[in-house]
Order: C-alpha cells, then sequence, then structure tokens
C-alpha cells in the first residue's frame, strides 16, 4: 500500500489553476522530491498534502486514510518550513516538547522523544539555548527535530535548507539523507534546487504550470528527460541544445551531419526539426580533425575540472574536461558526441524521440 497517494488532485484560486489533476503514488519509505522553478506549485501540493490548502477537487490518502478535509494535526504528518519558525522565548527543550505537552503525553514520554530526536539530530548540547543564541543549521536542525519527535510516518519538506549558506546547505543534506536512511520514514520534500533533488531524492517529479513533466529516479531523469523543459532545467551547466533537422542515419546541424547510431531512443524522421541535447560530459575534445569540426570560446577553469565553451556549426556547445588540460580562445577542435547517452526532442511536441 502506498504511504501518500494523491488522487486527481486540482486546486485553483479563482480563474486561476495552480495544480492541475495531479495523480502521485509515494511508497512506503519512499524519499520523493518535488522540483521546479519558482510558481510551479511545488510548495502548493505540500501544502495540500500537510492540510494547509483545501483542494478544489480531488482526493489526498495518507496510510490508507481519506485525509482530504481532515486538520493537519490529525493527518499522520511532521512538517518542516522553509523559515524555521521556532518560538524565541523557549529553549531548543521546549521547542521540542511544545506539540507534545499539546497533544497531553506524559512527561517521560515527551524526554524520551527530545532525548531520542536530540541524539539523532546531534543537537543534545543545545537543548538548554534559545534560537537567538543557534546558527542558521542548529536552527533547521531543531526545526527538523520537532517534526522527528512526534513519531510520524511521513515528513514534509518545504525548502528547507534556502535560507542556508552553501556550505550549511551541503552539510544539512548529507545529514537529511543520513537520518532518511536510518528512519526509513517516507519524506516529501520540495525544493528549486537540482542538486539537492539528484542527491537525495528516491524519485524526483519535475513540475511546471501545477503538471508533473517527469517523474522518475534522478538517474533516467538526467539522462533520459522527457521532453526539453525537463532537460533544460536538469544539469548544471545545462545541457547543450543544437537544432537540427532529421537526416539519414542521423540529424544534420548546419552543414554537419551527426550520426545518430546508438541512440537509445525512437527513429528520427528525415526533415524533421528536432533539438540534439548533449551532457557537457558525454562531449570528447580532439584534435581539429578527429570529430565535429568547432572552434574553441572560453576555457573556463572550475577546480576539480574545466568547461569548455565552443562553437559549433553556428551553435554553442559547452564541454567538460580534465583540469589539467588546457585549450586557447579560437582554437580549432574536433568532437565526438556520445550518442547513447544523447537525447533528441521533437521541436513541435517538445518531447523526447
Amino acid at each position: 500500500m502506498p504511504s501518500i497517494e494523491v488522487k486527481n488532485l486540482s486546486l485553483s484560486f479563482g480563474a486561476v489553476n495552480v495544480l492541475n489533476a495531479m495523480n502521485i503514488e509515494v511508497e512506503d519509505g519512499e524519499f520523493l522530491v518535488l522540483l521546479g522553478p519558482s510558481g510551479c506549485g511545488k510548495s502548493t501540493l505540500l501544502n495540500c498534502l500537510a492540510g494547509l490548502l483545501d483542494v478544489s477537487d480531488g482526493q489526498v490518502w495518507i496510510k490508507g486514510r481519506n485525509v482530504t478535509w481532515e486538520e493537519p494535526k490529525d493527518r499522520g504528518i511532521g512538517m518542516v518550513f522553509q523559515s524555521y519558525a521556532l518560538y524565541p522565548q523557549m529553549s531548543v527543550r521546549g521547542n521540542l516538547s511544545f506539540g507534545l505537552k499539546n497533544a497531553r503525553l506524559g512527561k517521560a514520554e515527551i524526554e524520551s522523544r527530545i532525548a531520542r530526536a536530540a541524539e539523532i539530530l546531534q543537537i543534545e548540547p543545545l537543548l538548554d539555548r534559545k534560537p537567538g543564541a543557534l546558527s542558521g543549521g542548529q536552527r533547521q536542525r531543531v526545526a527538523i527535530g520537532r517534526a522527528l519527535v512526534r513519531d510520524v510516518d511521513v515528513f514534509l519538506f518545504d525548502e528547507p535548507l534556502s535560507n542556508l549558506d552553501a556550505k550549511l546547505r551541503s552539510e544539512l543534506r548529507v545529514e537529511i539523507k543520513r537520518l532518511h536512511q536510518k528512519l526509513r520514514n517516507t519524506m516529501v520534500y520540495v525544493t528549486h534546487d537540482q542538486i539537492e533533488a539528484l542527491t537525495l531524492a528516491d524519485r524526483i517529479a519535475v513540475m511546471r504550470g501545477g503538471i508533473i513533466q517527469q517523474l522518475d529516479n534522478p538517474k533516467t531523469i538526467y539522462n533520459k528527460p522527457a521532453n526539453l523543459f525537463v532537460a533544460g532545467f536538469i544539469g548544471s551547466p545545462a545541457m547543450s541544445m543544437l537544432e537540427g533537422v532529421g537526416a539519414e542515419g542521423g540529424v544534420q546541424i548546419g552543414d554537419l551531419h551527426v550520426p545518430l547510431a546508438g541512440y537509445d531512443g525512437g527513429q528520427v524522421l528525415q526533415g524533421q526539426k528536432v533539438v540534439l541535447g548533449v551532457r557537457p560530459e558525454h562531449v570528447e575534445v580532439g584534435p581539429e580533425g578527429a570529430g565535429l569540426p568547432a572552434i574553441v570560446d572560453i576555457d573556463e577553469p572550475m577546480g576539480s575540472d574545466s568547461l569548455l565553451w565552443l562553437t559549433m556549426a553556428g551553435q554553442q556547445i559547452s564541454v567538460r574536461i580534465g583540469a589539467d588540460v588546457r585549450f586557447t580562445p579560437g582554437q580549432a577542435v574536433g568532437l565526438r558526441f556520445d550518442i547513447a547517452k544523447s537525447s533528441v526532442f521533437d521541436v513541435e511536441s517538445e518531447e523526447r524521440i
């Protein structure tokens, strides 16, 4: 039985449709990430799961129960918000125990749950401090702990790391991954950060305009994006998009013919307007004449590797190369594509072929 089921869920504010007939099943113990740009409806969907918004149509089921019209406190969920939402006048211990006291749990049970959450999140030394004496990362751990002490099966995270700096985001991302591996609770996590999505998720739902564009595991979404939107949104730097037309045995890009032998997809028709999508790490750079001709524009060192920006048939393409390899602007080179890991999209439908 799925831990969470969303059945034909829609939400409108007046004439504006925010969510459109969504159907999702989240398996027990799964980590699902809702990913997309601002305004795509991901936080709205999470708020519908939490009961903070009333749906216009459809149903929400949690652990086999229809909770569509139940109050948030009765849904058996723990939620972690983008803002820490801690009570500043209370200690960490007070923040963790506040909801449990309202639920009239016994003192021994409250202390046991606080001790367990504090141990898991490594915040035992902070229990007697107030939020004002904590760093941003510590406050976010306390916010997670407040959800954790509820001892529920489903956790909802609404962009919990977006207020932190890059180093703290990276550290807490690892902590959340470790927390999920330890607890194996069902988690639904909202973010606009693709790195968070790719590293944390068992599956990712990529959203746009209140519609799920693709729902799959991170590897499939990265290597076989369902459409141009997903292909352009996932990946840093983004997938290179080369416009062309279908030709016999391949794609014609300007005056260059790119063979599609080994392509893992459908058939490209002759004359069909297409976009060939290639990830930077799926291109090999060689000397002039050893592949498709291109000219180096910029060599951009990035520490562990470098990013090479080139012009090929009048279009821009990026290539990831080793940090110890150097090219100069204006240098002529040859490119070879790993077609088996490339994608071809139909221009009209924007879908992957």
